[in-house]
C-alpha cells in the first residue's frame, strides 16, 4: 500500500468490498523496489492501447485501456507513472470517471497511480498524454536521420522507463498481453514489439497484437520513414531507405542464427524475427524487443563482422523475453544467460574459433570494469546477485551481469558437460516460459536438475559467484590462440616498429584486439605511424574507431580529434560515449574539447546518453 500522505485527489470516489473475485497468477517472491505496483492485490493482464503521435509537440496522446485481476481485498489498483498528464480514469463501461490519485514525484521511480476500484471493476482505462521530454521518448529532427526528410521516433522502454510513455505496472516480473492502435501522419511507418505489418498504411493508422504476455520493459514503439525486406518466412529487416540495401547485406544471415538457436534451447516462440535499424541516436546496440530487434546502425560495417550483436539480441527471445529476471537485482539471469546463448549460436555458425574469440574480448572488457568499479568503491555492484533498491536500475547494466555471468555459466558447463548443461538450459527455458524467475529460484533449480542429477562433485560454488563481489579463485578465464598472436604483434611493435605489423586479412576481432593490447602511453610518433600504414583514423568500423580515438585522446593525438568530433556527434550508442567523453574528461589536454564536442552532439542523444554524460562533465543543461 502506498502512504496516501502528499496525494492529489481527482475525479469520482468509488469504493466497496471486493466479492468473488479470482486471486491474481502473478505474484513476486518479494516487492519489486523499482515499482510502486501490488500486484498481490490487483493486476494487469492484457492492455488495449490507443496512441496518437505527435510529431509537431513531441508527444503521444490517447488511452490505456487494463484487464485486471484481484484479491478478494483489493480496493485499488496501483500504476507507475512518469512526467505523463492524466486527464481521466474510468472503469469498465462507466465514461463517467472514478476517482485516482498521485503521489509526490520521485527522482527514480516517478508518481504511483492509485486508482480506488469497484467492486464489480474488471477494466480500467486511464486517459493521458506524455511529456514532450518523456525519458523513454526519442524524438528526432529530419537531419537526426539517414534520410534527412522525415523525422522518428522511437522508444526504449528498459529498464523502469516504459512507464514515462505508458501508465503501468512497470515491473519484469508482471507480464500482460496486449493490443494496440497507433496513429501516425500519412506515409510513416510504424511497428511495435507485436506482430508487425510490412507495408505502409494509406492512412497512417497501424494495428498490433501481441498474444504471448510480456513484462512493460519489452514494449517498444517506432514511427518513421522506414520500409521493410523480407528474407524469408520468418525473418525481415526494417530500414530507412537510405540504410536499406546495406543492412539487408549485413543481416542476411539472420535466418541461420535463428535456425542455430533452435537446435540449441528448442523452439522460437515469437512468430517472426525482425530487426528495425534506428537511426545513429540509438543509446544501445540492441534492443531485445519481442518480435523485432531494435538495433543501432552502427554495427553495419559492411562486413558483417559486428553480427554477434544480433546473435545477442536473438538470444534474448529465450534469455530475458521467455523466461525473465522478476526484478532488476536479478538482471544477470538476463544477460548473462544471454551472452552464453550468443556465442554458442557464433560457435555453430562460424567455429570454435570465433566464439573464443568473443570470450576474450569480452573477459577483457569484465575486467577494465572490475578495476573501475574496484577504485570507484563500488564493490558490492561486481556480485551477480545485486541490491539496487533507492537506485536507477541502470546502475546494474555493466559488463558484470553479461560477461561475470557467462564465466560463470561455463564454469558449470565445464564441470556438467556440455551434453548435460545443453539439457538443463533447454529444461529452464521451457519450465519457466512467460515467467519471471529470481536468483534464488535459479541457484535450487540449479541444485535439483544439474548439480544433484549429475551425479558428480561439483568444484564450482554458485554462491561464490553470485553474492561475492569480483571473481572467485579458480575461475578460468578464456583464451584464443588467434587474439593471442595480435598480443604478440603489439608487443614487436612497441620494440621494433610498424614494420612489425601485418594486419591484412585479419578479423574485426583480431585488429581490435591488437588495438586494446596496446600500452595506453604511446608516444605521438607512435600514433602516427600507425595511422599512415593503417589508416585507422578514417576506420568505418565503429568498434575499431571507437577503441583507436580512445587511445587517440589518452596519448593527445590531435590528427584524430576532426574523426572523433564525427564519431560522436553522429553514434549516440553510450557503450562508445561514455569511454570517449570519460577519457576527455580526465586528460586536462582534452577537457574543453570535450565540452565543444558535447555541445553540439547533446541535442542528438537518448536521454540513457546524455543522462550519463551529464555526470561525467558535471553539465548543467
Amino acid at each position: 500500500m502506498i502512504p496516501m500522505a502528499g496525494l492529489i485527489l481527482i475525479g469520482m470516489a468509488g469504493c466497496g468490498n471486493n466479492k468473488n473475485k479470482t486471486e491474481p497468477m502473478q505474484t513476486s517472491h518479494k516487492k519489486d523496489p523499482h515499482s510502486y505496483s501490488e500486484p498481490s492485490k490487483a493486476v494487469i493482464t492484457h492492455l488495449e492501447l490507443s496512441l496518437s503521435v505527435n510529431f509537431d509537440t513531441r508527444k503521444l496522446s490517447g488511452s490505456a485501456t487494463y484487464d485486471i485481476q484481484r484479491s478478494a481485498d483489493a480496493q485499488e489498483l496501483i500504476l507507475d507513472t512518469r512526467d505523463l498528464t492524466i486527464s481521466k480514469v474510468s472503469l469498465d463501461d462507466d465514461t463517467a470517471g472514478s476517482a485516482f490519485a498521485t503521489e509526490i514525484p520521485d527522482d527514480i521511480l516517478g508518481t504511483a497511480l492509485i486508482i480506488k476500484l469497484k467492486p464489480e471493476t474488471q477494466k480500467v482505462t486511464v486517459f493521458y498524454e506524455t511529456d514532450p521530454d518523456a525519458a523513454a521518448l526519442q524524438w528526432l529532427q529530419p537531419s537526426q536521420t539517414a534520410g534527412g526528410k522525415k523525422p522518428f521516433l522511437f522508444t526504449q522502454s528498459q529498464a523502469i522507463l516504459c512507464r514515462t510513455w505508458i501508465p503501468v505496472q512497470d515491473s519484469p516480473g508482471i507480464r500482460f498481453t496486449y493490443n494496440a492502435k497507433i496513429q501516425v501522419p500519412e506515409g510513416y511507418m510504424a511497428v511495435m514489439s507485436a506482430e508487425n505489418p510490412t507495408q505502409r498504411s494509406t492512412d497512417g493508422v497501424y494495428t498490433f497484437t501481441q498474444k504471448k504476455a510480456v513484462p512493460a520493459y519489452l514494449m517498444a514503439l517506432a514511427a518513421g520513414d522506414f520500409d521493410y525486406h523480407q528474407y524469408d518466412d520468418r525473418t525481415g529487416v526494417y530500414a530507412e531507405p537510405a540504410t536499406l540495401k546495406a543492412a539487408v547485406y549485413e543481416f542476411d544471415e539472420t535466418r541461420s542464427m535463428l535456425d542455430a538457436a533452435e537446435a540449441l534451447y528448442g523452439p522460437y516462440d515469437w512468430g517472426r524475427y525482425d530487426i528495425l535499424v534506428l537511426p545513429p541516436s540509438f543509446p544501445f546496440g540492441g534492443m531485445e524487443n519481442p518480435c523485432i530487434t531494435f538495433a543501432t546502425p552502427s554495427i553495419i560495417a559492411g562486413d558483417k563482422s559486428l553480427n554477434s550483436l544480433v546473435a545477442h539480441e536473438l538470444a534474448h527471445s529465450w534469455s530475458g523475453n521467455l523466461v525473465t529476471n522478476r526484478t532488476w537485482d536479478d538482471f544477470w539471469l538476463n544477460e548473462g544467460f544471454t551472452v552464453y546463448f550468443e556465442r554458442r549460436i557464433m560457435e555453430s555458425i562460424y567455429g570454435k574459433e570465433y566464439a573464443d574469440m568473443l570470450g576474450v574480448l569480452g573477459y577483457g572488457d569484465l575486467m577494465e570494469t572490475l578495476k573501475d568499479m574496484k577504485e570507484a568503491g563500488q564493490d558490492d555492484d561486481t556480485k551477480l546477485k545485486l541490491n539496487l533498491a533507492g537506485r536507477d536500475p541502470d546502475d546494474g547494466m555493466n559488463d558484470v551481469a553479461y560477461e561475470k555471468g557467462w564465466l560463470f555459466l561455463c564454469q558449470l558447463e565445464r564441470e556438467a558437460g556440455r551434453e548435460a548443461f545443453d539439457a538443463f538450459l533447454k529444461n529452464w527455458f521451457r519450465d519457466f516460459a512467460f515467467k519471471g524467475a529470481d536468483t534464488e529460484e535459479f541457484i535450487e533449480y540449479l541444485q535439483a536438475n544439474l548439480i544433484e542429477k549429475s551425479g558428480k562433485k561439483f568444484e564450482t560454488d554458485p554462491k561464490k559467484w553470485i553474492y561475492e563481489p569480483g571473481l572467485p579463485e579458480g575461475y578460468v578465464a578464456p583464451t584464443s590462440t588467434r587474439l593471442q598472436k595480435m598480443e604478440d604483434m603489439a608487443a614487436a611493435y612497441m620494440s621494433t616498429g610498424v614494420d612489425a605489423v601485418n594486419l591484412s586479412g585479419l578479423s574485426s576481432h583480431e585488429v581490435q584486439y591488437f588495438l586494446r593490447s596496446l600500452p595506453d602511453d604511446l608516444s605521438t610518433a607512435k600514433m602516427a605511424a600507425l595511422d599512415q600504414k593503417f589508416n585507422f583514423t578514417e576506420r568505418k568500423n565503429s568498434e575499431e574507431a571507437f577503441l583507436w580515438l580512445r587511445l587517440a585522446v589518452i596519448n593527445n593525438y590531435a590528427d584524430a580529434y576532426p574523426a572523433l568530433d564525427r564519431f560522436l556527434t553522429t553514434i549516440g550508442r553510450r557503450k562508445f560515449v561514455k569511454p570517449l567523453f570519460e577519457a576527455m574528461e580526465k586528460n586536462p589536454a582534452t577537457r574543453e574539447l570535450a565540452r565543444e564536442i558535447y555541445t553540439k552532439a547533446r541535442p542528438g542523444y537518448h536521454s540513457v546518453t546524455y543522462n550519463t554524460v551529464d555526470g561525467i562533465l558535471k553539465w548543467n543543461p
